[in-house]
């Protein structure tokens, strides 16, 4: 693993057994999909790019990293998936005239110490696949299994110099297929990325034009010059060596530890009843789910931690932001790149054990209302001054209405879209449930020592009944 890998924010699982309230496979998970690769091959836009380096934010600077997604499908008659995966390589081929970047390698500039992107075609990875197993035999697709890495995996590691986008295709012997895409965080954000696959699906139609022309204008987050450090940035940490140099991430610590790994599936009608539970006590004109889940996975994780259990410790839980509508001017909807900030929330472990739920709600709510155009532009200038990353006691990292499983391709949306999963304490994901955005359902994926995972379960159904 390289050193940018160590920055995954994202889980992967143990399988382990989960109490009924909790998720668990219905069947035992297949460990090895036997996958073998069949083929392995370079795509290259079909008109050479500008050869000029291609400017990164200091957003996307601190993001070298590659995040994996995967998307099932179900067997179409009229698409087998060979012919799904021609569709996908000409289309990947033909999205490569709005994304040329696709094919560009990361490189450090010397004289700025600064990444960008090499336009020079290196190549878009492409991999067609196959394993000996059904898709119904995989079990839940929810469930994150370790053998999914080969859905994906396998595939980059068939290339020695890191594209930057890789597209693994893998039959099963149903005729269903299992689309793995590995693209390097620097690139784009969520929302980037499925207006990318909005694209590439388009690509797979016949005579079908790109439906979002991508905005890649990445100077939009340049920082000012000179930078304006307005704000103290307590969700930041400075790095003391160059962005890219670094041996291990300053936080987030990835050290091996014994984890036990849970899914906490929240129902339409529990959301429903979070946030009912919070207007009784906060100040908020209108409770988003987002928030009251994360009020509720902030108290839990604060008062599950085994090693501090002072009440007057402060705990502050981390979560994305997305700043587009909230620049002055905004940026284009379509804007292609990382355009999210860190927000934050803080508060001492005996005022979350104590306070009305609704006020824990409220703290999340200010930390996003926090992200004004001036606090955007400060963030981004610290950047600028100081290098760093996200500074927190957790991260909430939210897939919950990014929406991939509603992109529609020629045999049909996505039974399931998913990222590929990895051990991380000090990283909570959202998913969604099956039938994605429309389900309103939530996974919570939660990865703790034994001992904490224990306190956090309880608290969990405590608090969410209401006790």
């Amino acid at each position: 693993m390289g050193k940018s890998d160590k920055r995954l924010v994202i889980l992967s699982s143990s399988l382990i057994n989960m109490g009924s309230l909790y998720r668990s496979s219905s069947e035992p998970a297949i460990q090895d999909l036997k996958v073998s690769i069949n083929d392995s091959t370079l795509i290259f836009p079909s008109q050479q790019p500008p050869d000029t380096p291609i400017f990164l934010s200091n957003i996307d600077q601190v993001l070298n990293f590659h995040v994996q997604t995967l998307h099932f499908f179900e067997s179409n008659p009229d698409f087998p998936p060979e012919a799904a995966a021609e569709r996908l390589k000409a289309a990947l081929q033909k999205v490569m005239e709005a994304y040329d970047f696709l094919a560009g390698r990361l490189r450090p500039n010397l004289q700025t110490g600064r990444l960008e992107i090499d336009p020079k075609p290196a190549g878009v990875g492409f991999v067609d696949a196959s394993t000996e197993f059904l898709l119904a035999e995989v079990g839940d697709l929810v469930y994150p299994n370790p053998a999914f890495m080969q859905l994906i995996v396998q595939g980059l590691e068939k290339f020695d110099d890191q594209p930057l986008c890789v597209l693994q295709v893998t039959s099963f012997k149903c005729g269903g297929f299992a689309m793995g895409i590995s693209t390097n965080h620097a690139l784009m954000d969520g929302i980037s990325f499925k207006n990318l696959l909005e694209n590439l699906a388009s690509q797979a139609f016949d005579d079908k034009p790109i439906p979002i022309a991508p905005c890649h204008d990445r100077r939009l987050l340049a920082a000012r010059s000179p930078p304006q450090v307005t704000f103290p940035h307590p969700e930041l940490l400075k790095l003391k060596t160059p962005i890219g140099q670094e041996e291990t991430p300053p936080i987030f610590d990835c050290k091996q530890e014994d984890l036990d790994f849970k899914i906490f599936t929240l129902t339409p009608s529990d959301i429903t009843s979070l946030k009912s539970s919070a207007a009784a006590s906060s100040s908020s004109k209108k409770i988003t789910g987002f928030n009251a889940v994360s009020a509720l996975i902030w108290r839990c994780k604060a008062l599950s931690r085994a090693d501090d259990t002072s009440r007057d410790r402060e705990c502050t839980v981390l979560y994305a932001v997305d700043i587009r509508s909230r620049l002055r001017p905004p940026l284009p909807a379509a804007y292609c790149g990382n355009a999210v900030l860190t927000a934050y929330a803080t508060a001492k472990c005996g005022e979350l054990e104590d306070g009305p739920f609704g006020k824990a709600v409220d703290v999340v709510a200010e930390g996003a209302a926090r992200m004004s155009d001036e606090y955007a532009r400060s963030a981004i200038d610290w950047g600028e001054v100081y290098k760093g990353f996200p500074n927190g006691e957790f991260l909430i990292s939210s897939w919950w209405r990014l929406g991939f499983d509603e992109v529609e391709y020629p045999w049909g949306k996505p039974k399931y879209s998913c990222p590929l999963v990895y051990h991380r304490k000090d990283i909570i994901l959202l998913f969604p449930e099956v039938g994605g955005v429309e389900s309103n359902g939530v996974n919570v994926l939660v990865a703790l020592p034994p001992k904490e995972m224990e306190k956090f379960q309880s608290l969990f159904h405590k608090y969410l009944s209401g006790n």
